[in-house]
């Protein structure tokens, strides 16, 4: 079970969405046709089937509005769902629930979306030791909670921000002079604790990295599936190694049968559709 991001971290997403969509006068709508007192019960519903993320912030949409509402979910954070299946059970006001469901609405069917497309991925890697990444692709704000959804899918994460780990990418390598240059400042400026990865694009870049040494991880950056072949090949397992760009769905097998140790997919945090939920009284 992946461990649930705290409130802390939560709430100031929540907050600023139910800010931005009550605007400066409230839910008119709500205030104007619901009797004071109204109370209701309401379940959100799965409309395709997919995997389960955001329940949690969708929950505390709902207790920030009212803290007195009751809310089950019984299809919790990871968990594969069917059209049809119900995903929370929310009782109490009528007004609290219609005031808090485009907002937790809004981040269930994003965060799912981004788990179910996830699982998609992983599942072509099945039979290969080959881990689905998400990389840091993701909308502003909400990294923290996206490259969560990602985990829910059963993938696993990239750097969460710069400071995490030394990543050289190609317009690093044109500034700095060169791969030579690029590991020799590593080798004699970072810290013994960070890891270091670097893109290559071709394979004599790669034999470069394997004879200066420095690297952790090789990124292959827009290989065919032979040339991605011949670079595990030629790394022998002296460097991990990532395959990366143009990962659409269907070619992930092939890529994972190559016998790289991971997959980045961008598309999983900057191209996964919403998934279709519905709240209905």
């Amino acid at each position: 079970m992946i461990p649930p991001l705290p409130d802390l971290i939560l709430e100031p997403l929540i907050r600023a969405a139910l800010t931005e969509d009550l605007g400066t006068n409230g839910d008119i709508t709500t205030r104007t046709v619901i009797p004071a007192g109204t109370t209701a019960r309401a379940a959100i519903r799965a409309r395709r089937p997919g995997t389960a993320s955001g329940m949690g912030l969708a929950a505390l949409a709902f207790r920030l509005i009212d803290p007195t509402l009751r809310i089950d979910t019984p299809c919790p954070d990871g968990t594969a769902f069917a059209a049809g299946d119900t995903l929370a059970v929310i009782e109490g006001s009528a007004a609290a629930i219609l005031s808090a469901e485009r907002v937790a609405l809004n981040f269930a069917g994003r965060l799912s979306g981004i788990a179910t497309l996830t699982a998609a991925f992983v599942a072509e890697t099945r039979g290969t030791d080959a881990r689905i990444t998400c990389t840091r692709k993701t909308t502003p704000g909400l990294r923290l909670v996206e490259k969560q959804a990602v985990l829910h899918g059963g993938g696993f994460n990239h750097r969460v921000s710069l400071s995490d780990a030394i990543l050289v990418k190609d317009n690093h390598i044109a500034a700095a002079g060169g791969i030579g240059p690029v590991l020799r400042a590593i080798k004699a400026r970072a810290s013994h604790m960070m890891r270091v990865e670097i893109e290559v694009d071709r394979l004599d870049q790669l034999a470069e990295v394997l004879e200066e040494g420095g690297a952790d991880v090789v990124l292959l950056d827009n290989m065919d599936i032979p040339t991605l072949r011949q670079a595990v090949a030629m790394a022998q397992g002296r460097v991990v190694l990532e395959a990366s760009g143009n990962m659409a769905l269907d070619r992930i097998a092939h890529v994972a049968a190559t016998g790289v140790g991971y997959i980045s997919v961008g598309a999983l945090t900057h191209s996964a559709p919403v998934l279709d939920l519905g709240l209905d009284f």
